[in-house]
């Protein structure tokens, strides 16, 4: 045989164990996934808009610092956070909260932490959350500047 033949063979058998292994690890997260879904779920059910936005004051440092905070406790998928933002909005609540929220939300996952801890290393969780937690401070300040000089 040449080796023309023999490499396709070989390199389907690497994508067939490769495929093999991410089942393997998947169906070994599929508990803790499962887990922090329900408990995003019970947060989502248990906090309304009108819990959030009693957080806010107003001031729009203090607001950037504490969407980026409720945001990062809160941590779901990004429509729902969408839905919230915009609930917020409708309650007055200021831009830049709001923009942090839902950075933060996306990014920084405290409640799903321990599991990205547990498949990427304790000493990566934490520095990606730190620094998205800081991001969205910094996206929502940029993003609201921005808007106020495009007006």
């Amino acid at each position: 045989m040449n080796d023309k033949t023999q490499a396709p063979a070989k390199g389907r058998r690497s994508a067939a164990d490769a495929l093999i292994k991410a089942l393997k690890a998947f169906a070994s997260m599929i508990p803790q996934l499962v887990g922090v879904m329900l408990l995003i779920g019970l947060f989502q059910t248990f906090v309304t808009s009108d819990m959030i936005a009693s957080f806010f004051s107003g001031s729009i440092l203090r607001d950037s610092i504490v969407g980026s905070l409720v945001g990062s406790i809160s941590g779901g998928n990004p429509v729902t956070s969408y839905i919230i933002g915009g609930e917020l909005i409708a309650k007055h609540v200021s831009l830049v909260a709001v923009t942090a929220f839902i950075v933060a939300w996306v990014t920084v996952g405290v409640i799903q932490l321990q599991i990205e801890a547990s498949f990427l290393g304790n000493h990566f969780a934490v520095i990606r959350n730190t620094i998205c937690f800081f991001l969205a401070i910094a996206v929502a300040l940029a993003n609201t500047l921005t808007l106020e000089l495009l007006k």
